[in-house]
């Protein structure tokens, strides 16, 4: 079963690519690839026209644990549009190799792990165990761009054939 087959099973639909607000301007590639390497920007969730996603906040004093699980699912679909953009075809991605989540989080929120895990469900049920597997990081931080919740980034490997 192809990437795209199995994303249409689970019901999931990718997003257009990110689209800022008309007074933010970005410095930098979402995605670059060098060789076989995937360096992937931060993304946070997006509404299906590119466009950031709310509930925008703090973590879990004005945006609640599971809305921001949601958050960060959804910014899982981000970042495989941004991919997929870059690379053409979600099939050559042959690892998952690491995740870098930051919460929006209150000072002492102990939970930014469990935030994350919205977007490590989404890779591993997309991907499978054997490429979806990958090393993690969650922290919290006083802020994020937009003030969006969730905010992830992404090392992937593509296959040498591909």
């Amino acid at each position: 079963m192809t990437v795209e087959e199995r994303l249409r099973e689970l019901g999931l639909q990718l997003p257009a690519c990110p689209v800022m607000p008309p007074n933010v301007r970005v410095w930098f590639s979402w995605v670059r690839v060098v060789g076989t390497r995937v360096l992937v920007s931060g993304h946070g969730a997006q509404q299906s026209d590119g466009s950031p996603m709310g509930p925008f906040g703090r973590v879990p004093d004005v945006v609640s644990l599971e809305q921001a699980q949601q958050s960060a699912r959804v910014a899982a679909l981000s970042v495989l549009a941004s991919v997929r953009q870059a690379i053409g075809d979600l099939d050559r991605i042959e690892a998952w190799l690491s995740v870098s989540g930051f919460v929006n989080a209150q000072p002492g929120y102990p939970a930014t792990t469990a935030v994350v895990n919205g977007f490590s469900e989404v890779v591993l049920d997309v991907f499978g165990e054997q490429v979806g597997a990958h090393a993690r990081t969650a922290i919290g931080v006083a802020a994020l761009p937009l003030d969006l919740p969730v905010v992830v980034a992404a090392d992937l490997q593509l296959a040498t054939d591909a």
